[in-house]
C-alpha cells in the first residue's frame, strides 16, 4: 500500500471514522474511501452496503472486480445510570459484540459487585465524556430519570450525532425532557431522534426484557443508520 494511503487509513481509524481500502483486482490500483465520500453507480451502492454491514468482500461493478476491505470503529454503548436495566444490558451487549461503559456518579448504584467485569465509571458524565467523548459510532442510553445526570450526555449525544440515543421514562417525563433540551438550543428535528419511550415496542415489562428491547433498537439503528454524507 502507498505510504500516503496507509497514513490516511490509520488517521481515519484512530479518529473512530469508518473507512474502506478499495482495491481494483484487475490492475491493483487502490484508494481509501471515507464514509460520505461520493462514489457513483453500482460501486457506490456496494460501498454503501459495506459501510452498513461492516463486512469486507469482493464485489463486481462496472465490469471489474474490487476488494472492499472495510474498517468500522467498534460500535459501543454508553449507559448513563447503573440501574437494573443496565446490569442486564451490559451482559447482553457483550454477547452481541458491543463494547459498553456504565457511567453513574451515584456510588451506591455504581459498584463493582453489581457490574463485575464491566467498564464502570462512578463519576459525573460531564467529567467522563470530556476525556472519553461520544461519536457517531456510539449509542447513548440514559436511564437514571434524573435530569442532573441525564441531560448533559443527552445534549452531547445530539450534538455529536450518536447513531442511537435512547432515554427511559414516560411520555410525560419525556415531554419535560424535550422542554429542557429545547432550552439548551436543540431543534425539534434533533430531539425527535431520541428513542423515547426507549427501545422497540415489544411489550417489555421486566428490566431484562427492557434491556432486550433497547439492544434490539440499537442494532436496528446501527444497521439502518443514514451514512455521513452521500455515498452514491
Amino acid at each position: 500500500m502507498d505510504p500516503y494511503l496507509l497514513r490516511k487509513l490509520n488517521t481515519e481509524r484512530a479518529a473512530r471514522r469508518a473507512v474502506i481500502h478499495l482495491t481494483d483486482l484487475g490492475d491493483g490500483r487502490d484508494r481509501v474511501v471515507c464514509e460520505g465520500d461520493p462514489v457513483a453507480g453500482p460501486l457506490g451502492t456496494a460501498i454503501e452496503s459495506a459501510f452498513r454491514s461492516g463486512k469486507s468482500a469482493v464485489v463486481a461493478a462496472e465490469d471489474r472486480d474490487f476488494f472492499l476491505n472495510v474498517h468500522l470503529p467498534p460500535a459501543r454503548i454508553v449507559v448513563i445510570g447503573a440501574a437494573h436495566i443496565s446490569q442486564a444490558l451490559a451482559q447482553m451487549a457483550g454477547i452481541a459484540g458491543f463494547d459498553i461503559t456504565i457511567i453513574d456518579p451515584r456510588t451506591a448504584f455504581a459498584t463493582e459487585e453489581r457490574f463485575a467485569g464491566i467498564d464502570l465509571v462512578a463519576d459525573w458524565p460531564e467529567d467522563v465524556l470530556g476525556a472519553r467523548p461520544l461519536d457517531a459510532y456510539t449509542a447513548l442510553v440514559a436511564v437514571t430519570h434524573d435530569p442532573k445526570i441525564d441531560d448533559f450526555p443527552l445534549s452531547q449525544a445530539l450534538s455529536t450525532g450518536c447513531f442511537y440515543i435512547g432515554a427511559l421514562g414516560s411520555r410525560k417525563t419525556h415531554a419535560k425532557r424535550v422542554e429542557r433540551l429545547t432550552a439548551l438550543g436543540h431543534s425539534d428535528a434533533e430531539i425527535a431522534t431520541i428513542s423515547a419511550p426507549i427501545g422497540l415496542d415489544i411489550g417489555a415489562a421486566s428490566p431484562a426484557e427492557i434491556a432486550v428491547a433497547i439492544l434490539a433498537d440499537i442494532v436496528e439503528h446501527l444497521r439502518r443508520r443514514p451514512l455521513r454524507g452521500a455515498v452514491s
